[in-house]
């Protein structure tokens, strides 16, 4: 083997005769290069996309929802249901919940929004949107009296002109019914705080209240629309929810977040084959030039082969010759594209070079999340495609006969 390595090393310097060769070479190594790196960058900002946006979701909402399956009742007997579901395996913490579409009227314009009341004790085991809030405190929404406190989003604050201390004003549909039909709700709300999420959704239509003052508002009894689960294992959501149902009762279903956000998620899953896909045809156009450049490299030593064999050297370490030029021309290709790849990865997820519309993206810049591990498969495969580019080759190297090649020399 050492032997054909320095055979390899010596046919991959360049000479002067073997120009175009050499500049194949190098094409050659340059594919490979930007194959690897354009597969590190795009499966970094599809994982980017996908952790972002999932930590996000995550954050603000439950793991799993416990609902009543008709949902015009809601769940009145969430009090003796909630110690249940918190003795199910990997169950952390477990919230009452109320929510319904409002319009909401600040100084600039009125927006529609989502009204979520909690319990303040049990809400923050389950959520991590009301932890850190930019302003205000959580407590604020448990206020004596005058106007309830409500918590409103970043963005559906800066929409509305909503300051902290400032009261809201607050229209639901779900009014007084009357001889004339449902008189529509209006009532001041106090901000006692600002959250944001980092997902825009959220951040733009969601707003908090203390439970009573929704159910008061709404006009609804002591009763939820669901309850909120949170687990130690975001993977075992489907599990839970299995136990959930079984503890609830048959009247009563179980949502996992997986299935909340179907969508999202399977358009991560199409996204990252198709990127296997696109960026595998680089890696394609790269095994043929090296297929090319050991064909003709072949071809120009035809009588140094002749050479080789004639004093001694086995076929087998022939073959190895041309199969280590084209593994050297891959395994440089895969270092330079990783170091590139990962380089330009940090720079722009760490200066965010990417900007992006959140009303469209939910999110604000581009994030690049690179895996070593996606580093190893990557250059495997581009190893892997180099050395399939060899056997022909190699094998066309083998079937030199000496005598006939320096029969004229």
């Amino acid at each position: 083997m050492k032997f054909s390595l320095f055979v390899a090393f010596r046919y991959l310097r360049a000479r002067r005769k073997e120009a175009v060769i050499s500049i194949i070479t190098l094409i050659s190594v340059a594919g490979v290069a930007a194959g690897v790196m354009a597969l590190v960058i795009a499966l970094a900002i599809n994982n980017g996309f996908r952790g972002t946006l999932q930590r996000a979701l995550l954050n603000a909402t439950a793991h799993v929802n416990v609902e009543q399956k008709d949902q015009s009742t809601g769940i009145s007997d969430w009090r003796t249901l909630l110690p249940k579901l918190l003795r199910i395996p990997h169950v952390v913490g477990a919230a009452p919940v109320l929510y319904g579409s409002v319009l909401m009227t600040g100084p600039i314009q009125s927006q529609f929004a989502v009204l979520k009341g909690i319990e303040t004790e049990y809400q923050p085991k389950v959520s991590d949107a009301l932890s850190h809030l930019k302003a205000g405190r959580l407590q604020g929404l448990n206020r004596d009296g005058g106007s309830p406190g409500v918590i409103l989003g970043s963005k559906l604050a800066a929409d509305t002109g909503m300051l902290l201390n400032a009261n809201v004003t607050v229209l639901s549909g779900q009014g007084t019914l009357t001889p004339f039909g449902p008189t529509p709700t209006v009532k001041k709300f106090h901000v006692v705080g600002i959250f944001e999420s980092g997902f825009y959704e959220i951040d733009d239509h969601w707003a908090y209240a203390a439970l009573p003052d929704v159910q008061k508002f709404m006009g609804y009894g002591d009763i939820v629309n669901s309850i909120e689960i949170k687990l130690d294992d975001i993977f075992a959501a489907s599990q839970v929810a299995r136990q959930a149902e079984r503890v609830a009762g048959p009247e009563y279903s179980a949502v996992t977040w997986q299935e909340q956000n179907k969508p999202l998620l399977n358009a991560f899953k199409s996204e990252r084959i198709v990127t296997w896909i696109t960026i595998g045809l680089i890696e394609m156009v790269a095994g043929l030039n090296i297929l090319i450049t050991l064909v003709m490299m072949v071809m120009e030593k035809y009588k140094d082969i002749a050479v080789l064999m004639s004093m001694g050297a086995r076929r087998s370490q022939v073959r190895n010759v041309f199969m280590l030029q084209g593994m050297l021309i891959g395994a440089t290709g895969s270092v330079i594209g990783l170091i590139a790849g990962y380089t330009l990865c940090y720079f722009a997820n760490h200066y965010r070079w990417i900007p992006l519309d959140e009303t469209v993206y939910a999110l604000s810049y581009v994030p690049f999340e690179s895996s070593p591990f996606d580093g190893l498969w990557i250059a495997g495969a581009a190893i892997a495609v180099s050395f399939i580019a060899t056997i022909y080759p190699a094998r066309k190297a083998t079937r030199i006969t000496p005598v006939e090649v320096l029969r004229y020399e």
